[in-house]
């Protein structure tokens, strides 16, 4: 079978503190591999990792790499604070890796027309209370080990740019069948002094999306 490897990420556009990020979308579709037509093959037998510590091992060796720093393609990237698990990342990633098996298709897009921001919202990843909020999000299949992945994601530049971007704190991963999904998140949240200011009205925050 065929690997592949797709990633995606949405950068966040700061406006001064009276106004909430605004969500730009950046899609970096980057193809590592050959993508034959019979990588989709209706004969595809199901298949799942078997770890006891999966979410250990994917924090362990993003860590790693993320203290160290390492070169992206052509471009280093300096080492990076470490990835905390999250759960709703973690269930956003689930549910688009069961639904590509499910569907067989390969896209940070379902079927359905739903975008990575609105699987991780809907999981309940929200930007709500927040000043800062990014995402992204690295999907691969045909891989058959947690290491085999990760040493792919690594290899290729787009990739590793999301496992080694700064400005993601949390991290949720999840397979089925061969169908890997990493989500990111970057969260800042106000300080005591602008919730202060916000109360009292000092401070106004306007939503905008992407549209505007």
């Amino acid at each position: 079978m065929d690997k592949r490897f797709y990633s995606q990420v949405i950068k966040p556009r700061r406006c001064g503190l009276i106004k909430q990020i605004d969500m730009n979308k950046l899609k970096l579709k980057i193809i590592t591999a050959v993508i034959a037509a019979s990588a989709l093959v209706a004969g595809y037998t199901p298949h799942i990792i078997k770890s006891n510590n999966f979410e250990e091992e994917f924090l362990s060796r993003i860590n790693e790499v993320r203290q160290k720093g390492c070169k992206c393609g052509n471009m280093y990237m300096p080492p990076a604070p470490p990835l905390v698990w999250n759960d709703d990342l973690a269930d956003a990633a689930k549910d688009h890796a069961r639904d590509m098996s499910k569907r067989q298709y390969f896209s940070h897009t379902s079927k359905d027309g739903r975008t990575i921001r609105d699987r991780i919202m809907a999981a309940g990843y929200t930007y709500d209370g927040y000043k800062s909020f990014a995402i992204g999000e690295n999907i691969a299949q045909g891989q058959e080990t947690i290491a085999e992945v990760s040493k792919g994601w690594f290899e290729s530049p787009g990739h590793c740019k999301n496992l080694m971007n700064p400005g993601f704190k949390e991290i949720g991963v999840a397979e089925h069948n061969r169908f890997w999904v990493q989500d990111f998140g970057g969260r800042i949240a106000f300080s005591p002094q602008e919730q202060k200011m916000i109360k009292s009205g000092k401070l106004i925050i306007r939503r905008r999306t992407a549209e505007e």
